[in-house]
């Protein structure tokens, strides 16, 4: 089992100065290493078949609406669930997680892959690289010690990687932001991406 995990959003709390008002954390889960390596081989084609260069990176943010939709179009036929963890922020009361950005972020990362009902099990996780040195070596021990216990064993191992290098954690980005804007509700292309994605979501659940 393969995971590409990715988020949307940002951890801030100032909603009255621009930070957003949702989180979204979204696992890309293939069964099947082959598959992966298909959808990644579709992303890269893509990229070539839209003439951007080889180190564009694909991000929901910043991107066209007709990148958006052609990427969604482009991975639709592979073999993939989505998870999804969304966060609004109204409903946090923990001052740890409000006034802790890193707190904030393992904690939700954790919880992501904590509730799948048991449908994320000896995984191979790589997730997107962020932070310092010594943030990240810490975010990797706190995973591997929430997450594999005697009853559960849901990382085989854990990575943190250049997203900009891999093409999957570039789908989770996409599939995260296109989380993101629907569950915003506020602008009018989100229920196109969201139909684009709609049958493979396996869950999204709003933290409470």
């Amino acid at each position: 089992m393969l995971v590409f995990i990715d988020d949307s959003g940002d951890p801030s709390f100032s909603l009255n100065k621009g930070a957003t008002k949702v989180f979204v954390i979204a696992c890309i889960v293939f069964q099947d290493e082959l598959e992966a390596e298909k959808t990644a081989i579709a992303i890269k084609e893509l990229r070539r078949k839209l003439k951007f260069s080889d180190r564009t990176e694909f991000k929901f943010a910043g991107s066209s609406k007709s990148t958006r939709i052609a990427f969604l179009e482009a991975v639709r036929p592979f073999h993939f669930v989505v998870r999804a963890l969304v966060v609004e922020k109204k409903k946090i009361r923990s001052e740890q997680l409000r006034n802790d950005k890193h707190s904030f972020y393992s904690y939700f990362i954790k919880t992501a892959l904590q509730y799948s009902r048991k449908t994320i099990y000896n995984a191979k996780i790589k997730i997107d690289g962020s932070g310092d040195r010594i943030f990240r070596k810490q975010f990797l021990s706190y995973l591997r010690r929430e997450l594999n216990t005697k009853d559960s064993h849901i990382l085989k191992h854990v990575r943190l990687v250049d997203s900009q290098a891999n093409v999957l954690i570039q789908l989770a980005d996409m599939v995260a932001g296109t989380i993101r804007r629907f569950k915003e509700g506020e602008k009018k292309d989100r229920v196109e991406y969201w139909e684009l994605l709609r049958k493979k979501v396996e869950d999204c659940w709003s933290f409470s």
